[in-house]
């Protein structure tokens, strides 16, 4: 499979995303200290210091795609970045590929509009180039993005999912995102969008956890069938993240010795052929790092192949392990992971 540093997949309606995106998931939900300052990293450059950083070295480095979102609360650093480089001359703008994220308390279609001009805003641009659903799963609808009861419960919304769909449409026809899809939608909602009377634009992408552990055949194989593009994260496992959405039970993928093995062969890093895994199954992969060195080390996977045995070998290690289980929305009625895919 020739892939390169510049490869993208045609999604169905005709625009093209970058196979490699930078993440820019902090690893931590934004947090604002008693006297109303962002608490600080433990190198005493604030999270969104280091947002702004990775994203101007992975922009220099050659990644094109940066997959952002509104729950991040750092959309305005990685848009004065974006600036950078562009004022600088690295790249123009439209080199450049953005995905943001419709969050959970927005899902209703007149907040959908309103919440992209947000993100555009903070960007600094006229339109991003994707806009998912963050999650099927709604919250109390409002500005706190996580509503908790007082017994410390998140506050669950029922909303129509299909009118949400529609407004992101309007969005489209409006100029202000080029392409719309979904994330961690299970084959029977990305059927009630696909199914929906009227449809006028399918989603482009699922955007789903998957790695060595979570290989996603199945979601695959029916995204495939209906030209809907799989897009990864926690590629790597999901590392240095702590947030009460995951479940820390499970083993780090990096650490498995045939993923190791492999490496060895390859003189490659375990993360260097998990990206690569992700990619020959034609997957679009994010990673995350805002580490120089591992930012420049993800990129380094258009230099080798793995072989079909290797692949195969990779393949059977699919446990349908989730580290980002989301167990805190399991009793909404639209939690997409009871379902086997």
């Amino acid at each position: 499979m020739a892939l390169s540093k510049d490869s993208c997949i045609t999604m169905n309606d005709g625009n093209k995303i970058p196979v490699i995106a930078l993440g820019t998931f902090s690893g931590v939900l934004p947090i604002v200290s008693s006297d109303g300052k962002e608490k600080e990293a433990s190198t005493g450059k604030t999270l969104k210091d280091l947002v702004s950083e990775a994203t101007k070295l992975a922009i220099k480095i050659g990644y094109r795609h940066i997959d952002g979102a509104y729950l991040y609360g750092n959309e305005q650093s990685i848009g004065s970045a974006i600036q950078e480089k562009i004022a600088d001359g690295t790249v123009k703008r439209e080199d450049l590929f953005y995905t943001g994220k419709l969050w959970l308390t927005f899902h209703k279609p007149e907040f959908v509009e309103t919440v992209l001009k947000r993100t555009l805003k903070a960007l600094q641009l006229d339109y991003i180039n994707l806009y998912i659903i963050h999650l099927p799963v709604s919250l109390k609808f409002g500005e706190n993005l996580t509503p908790m009861s007082e017994n410390g419960k998140y506050i669950f919304e029922k909303t129509d999912l299909c009118a949400v769909w529609e407004a992101l449409e309007a969005c489209k026809d409006a100029g202000l995102v080029k392409s719309i899809g979904v994330s961690n939608f299970n084959r029977r909602q990305l059927e009630m969008i696909l199914n929906k009377p009227g449809l006028r634009y399918k989603p482009v992408c699922n955007q789903v956890e998957c790695h060595p552990y979570l290989s996603q055949k199945k979601l695959l194989e029916f995204c495939k069938m209906n030209d809907i593009v799989l897009v990864a994260y926690g590629v790597l496992g999901s590392i240095h993240v702590e947030t009460e959405w995951q479940n820390h039970n499970i083993p780090p993928v990096l650490h498995d010795p045939v993923i190791r093995k492999i490496a060895e062969k390859y003189n490659k890093s375990p993360a260097q052929v998990s990206i690569r895994y992700i990619l020959q199954c034609g997957i679009v992969a994010i990673v995350k790092s805002f580490t120089s060195k591992h930012i420049e080390e993800n990129f380094q996977v258009f230099d080798f192949q793995l072989s079909e045995e290797d692949m195969k070998q990779i393949d059977g290690l699919n446990k349908n392990l989730r580290y980002w289980d989301f167990q805190d929305f399991s009793d909404h009625p639209e939690y997409p992971f009871h379902d086997e895919y």
